[in-house]
């Protein structure tokens, strides 16, 4: 398992390449949509810029029109009163010198019977619909807009003396179509000069955002299983960057956990191998040295076959530590009677410890789930409950007191005491207990090798359950299990 862990966390050049692609598409991906977004963003407010310029100089030619519509009727109305032509000709040019003449321009004005009876401007010769005539009549105004900023306004002028007359006005907004025409090429050329400002901006200001994570793919690749002490420094802020840096701390922080206790476990392990090893192949090779009695060599036999003995419950607890270890996913999961299970792990214990008592108390069930019911897996259940029961069997040996196992519901939990008054353990060597092959100065006398406890603790966080210790040096220990209650 240890060399698993420098495979993933050593540098490597695919590795280190992918980053550093990732890096630059991450970029590249920043500064298109940054470009996208503000390139969208101008070029709708160019088109409302550019609608609204045309809606306003469009209105403002047609109240244009309409003015030289009334002007032209003021004219002919005024001009018709006075007495000869040359006197009317004379009138309408001084006229003249008071408003410009619009482009293209060309007004009549129809009398009732729709003909005309004065003409200004240019003489185009195209006829006026009668449908314009007639719709000008009926609402009083009407604007026809045609193609290259051509418009068409129709007028009625009322006079008190002769009646109604229509004037039609026609002209072409020139000055607009230069205007459109030249703000058309001053916005294009502003947004494309402003598509080449936020592109080359987006991507240096990407660059600058993921500066910070370009920095920590640097310190990443620079961490490897024999310095998992080190941290990133980016870990500071209060910012995205920040936030994942702080997160991979915290990973490092438990890699480094779990390699040392890794390293601690194997030594501690290989030690724990070696004492059964070591008593094996000495009995072995001090018999093979002379010739002995059979008397002798039965007890050479004996010893061996408690050496073995020994290796084989230990190798035993080191599988089933690695099986405690394992996805709760991949363990069988059953419903599990805790008190079944308890009087089945009482007997079993009873013939390892013939002389140990136990006196076993089982609460009453409540109505939460089914009675002392846990979902989990039997095999494992039963060897917790085991090393609990044994551990409190040898450490109160010379205790005239029995060891007392209590069963109880409360709330939606199942909970086993143990509670012994035989040795205890001082403060220090109880916060230690969850420690693989750790052994209290109180009972090393005691037989064992260190696992139980741990390996517990790591069948009830499999189970989604506590496991906790209270001892005092000299009064005693009490253990607690306690598992979730498995619902009806």
């Amino acid at each position: 398992m240890q060399c698993l862990y420098p495979a993933l966390l050593g540098p490597s050049d695919a590795w280190l390449y992918s980053k550093r692609a990732t890096s630059v598409t991450i970029r590249t991906r920043l500064a298109l949509q940054f470009a996208a977004i503000l390139a969208v963003t101008l070029l709708l407010f160019s088109l409302v810029i550019y609608f609204f310029t045309y809606q306003s100089r469009r209105n403002s030619f047609t109240e244009n029109l309409f003015a030289r519509a009334r002007v032209v009727a003021h004219v002919y109305l005024d001009g018709t009163n006075r007495g000869d032509e040359a006197s009317r000709a004379s009138y309408r040019r001084y006229l003249r010198q008071f408003y410009r003449t619009l482009p293209a321009e060309e007004v009549r004005v129809y009398d009732a019977q729709n003909r005309v009876v004065f003409r200004e401007g240019q003489q185009t010769g195209k006829p006026v619909p009668s449908s314009l005539l007639s719709g000008v009549r009926q609402s009083g105004s009407l604007v026809e807009l045609e193609a290259d900023h051509g418009q068409t306004v129709g007028l009625l002028y009322r006079d008190a003396h002769r009646g109604d007359f229509v004037v039609v006005a026609s002209s072409v907004d020139a000055d607009s179509q230069v205007e459109q025409r030249t703000l058309r090429k001053i916005l294009v050329g502003g947004l494309l000069i402003s598509f080449g400002i936020v592109g080359v901006g987006g991507w240096f200001f990407a660059g600058q955002a993921l500066r910070p994570m370009q920095r920590i793919v640097q310190e990443v690749d620079t961490i490897t299983a024999s310095d998992l002490h080190r941290r990133l420094s980016q870990a500071d802020g209060q910012d995205e960057v920040s936030h994942l840096a702080q997160r991979f701390n915290s990973l490092l922080d438990r890699l480094e956990t779990a390699f040392a206790g890794q390293r601690t476990f194997v030594r501690d392990a290989s030690h724990e191998l070696r004492t059964p090893l070591t008593v094996l192949t000495g009995e072995l090779e001090v018999a093979l040295l002379q010739e002995r009695s059979p008397t002798e060599y039965r007890r050479v036999l004996q010893s061996t076959l408690d050496a073995a003995r020994m290796l084989t419950a230990l190798t035993n607890g080191l599988l089933q530590i690695a099986r405690a270890s394992d996805d709760p996913s991949q363990v069988p999961m059953a419903l599990v009677r805790l008190d079944e299970l308890l009087l089945q792990a009482h007997e079993e214990v009873l013939r390892r410890q013939p002389t140990c008592r136990i006196d076993l108390e089982f609460g009453e069930p409540n109505g939460f789930g089914v009675a002392y019911g846990v979902l989990g897996n039997e095999p494992l259940l039963l060897s917790a409950v085991l090393n609990v029961l044994e551990n409190a069997c040898k450490f109160s040996r010379g205790s005239q007191a029995p060891i007392m196992a209590i069963l109880t519901c409360t709330g939606r939990q199942v909970q086993l005491q143990v509670r012994d008054q035989g040795v205890g353990m001082t403060e220090a060597d109880r916060q230690q207990v969850f420690v693989p092959f750790f052994r209290a100065e109180a009972i090393r006398t005691v037989p064992g090798h260190g696992i139980g406890l741990p390996l517990t603790a790591k069948i009830m966080a499999l189970h989604g359950g506590i496991i906790r210790v209270e001892s005092e040096l000299g009064v005693g220990t009490q253990v607690t299990l306690q598992l979730p209650l498995a619902s009806v």
